[in-house]
């Protein structure tokens, strides 16, 4: 635990944080990029293009102060920054150089506001935190080592088939190049695939949720075809959809995340958002395993039909567990034809009462600002917030 003198001078910048947090971000990650330019291959470049990783790392920066009387409240977060950190196959030594560049950064935006004091107060809390997620990620190497089929760093895998599942999705199944075992996910979890992209000479890694059951013996990732918008369409996805096929190889990292099906037998509310409903439904395949044993509510929202995924998929789930499975299907962009079609926006308050009990435990999976919509319309319908959980498809803010 850090000395309270320490602790009260970080608190201090929390003001100066919030006004400058941002501008000390985009530097550090300017510093580190041309001091360590072998880890472009770490960062994904397209989120560094957009502004929305040093966004997310600002907002990240500003909790840490404005908690480090009470880091218990970041423990969820911490875990799930620990997870995505091992998918990416973040080492020990990589904490140094993040260090001395974010602390560099402070003293060259601050200016003499950076004084010794502050900067100093600083690097102890980095460090604070640093060993916090180093230990937290050896013990998850650890246990991925120590799986059945387990492996660390980047093991290659073939793709045995391709299937589109929707307009924009395509799901591949991978096996191990090696022919070995692979281990057994928890429902929910994800793997980094790693590629070489080589028109720009760096290698990047994008996380993808699998959606095959556990005990498999192939991977399942299901990944949509990434629109710029007006930015360039995605890196990975896209070569993912247009340059492989059966038979080329990719990287993959062990699974890896904390957004998982929880235990117990108390009702279960899924929602989610677009190609949010990939983790999903990883645990409906599990919970059909099972039998299953609790009542399952699942809402999706796209933005008309043609990009709704898994369609054949999800029914014929529904039509083996008829009382336990139910599913609203909300479009943005269309018309309702079906009984379980609803016209607009992901909304719970449309329901009917026994889809959405008191009781549930919520697991929701999207964008982030979907994220924030639907913990908002949630709570509203009565559920708590402490019953409510997530998986950001993109960098998470804290």
């Amino acid at each position: 635990m850090l000395e309270s003198g320490t602790r009260e001078i970080v608190k201090s910048t929390v003001p100066v944080l919030a006004e400058h947090g941002e501008t000390i971000t985009r530097r550090f990650y300017a510093r580190m990029f041309e001091a360590h330019p072998e880890l472009r291959n770490v960062f994904n470049q397209a989120h560094q293009a957009a502004g929305e990783q040093p966004h997310a790392l600002a907002r990240a920066v500003m909790a840490w102060a404005e908690h480090i009387d009470e880091p218990q409240v970041l423990e969820d977060t911490v875990r799930r920054i620990a997870h995505k950190h091992v998918s990416l196959r973040v080492t020990a030594d990589q904490y140094a150089i993040v260090g001395e560049h974010l602390l560099g950064a402070m003293g060259e935006v601050l200016g003499e506001a950076a004084t010794p004091e502050i900067v100093g107060a600083w690097e102890q809390a980095y460090w604070e935190l640093a060993r916090i997620l180093i230990d937290a990620e050896q013990s998850l190497y650890d246990e991925q080592a120590a799986q059945t089929g387990g492996w660390t760093g980047w093991r290659r895998f073939r793709i045995h088939s391709k299937m589109p599942e929707s307009r924009e999705i395509t799901s591949f199944e991978l096996v191990p190049e090696d022919g070995g075992a692979i281990p057994e996910h928890r429902p929910g979890q994800y793997v980094s695939v790693r590629m070489d992209l080589l028109e720009e000479g760096i290698v990047q890694p994008r996380q993808y949720s699998l959606t095959h059951p556990p005990g498999s013996d192939a991977l399942r990732i299901s990944v949509k075809r990434e629109a710029g918008n007006g930015a360039p369409d995605g890196r990975v996805s896209g070569r993912l959809h247009d340059a492989l096929g059966e038979g080329d190889c990719v990287e993959v990292s062990a699974p890896a995340g904390d957004f998982v099906l929880p235990p117990g037998e108390h009702p279960l509310v899924l929602v989610a958002g677009g190609v949010g409903i990939t983790p999903l439904l990883s645990m409906l395949h599990e919970l059909d395993r099972a039998g299953m044993p609790r009542p399952v509510t699942l809402l999706h929202g796209v933005r008309e039909r043609e990009v709704r995924a898994f369609t054949g998929e999800i029914e014929a789930l529904r039509a083996r567990h008829p009382e336990r499975l139910k599913v609203a299907v909300f479009l943005e962009d269309g018309d309702a034809r079906e009984p379980d079609e609803y016209a607009g926006r992901v909304d719970p308050a449309r329901l009917a009462p026994d889809m959405l009990p008191p009781a549930a435990e919520v697991r929701v999976s999207g964008p982030l600002p979907f994220i924030r919509d639907q913990r908002d319309r949630l709570t509203d319908a009565g559920i708590p917030p402490e019953r409510i959980f997530h998986e950001v498809f993109g960098p998470d803010v804290l």
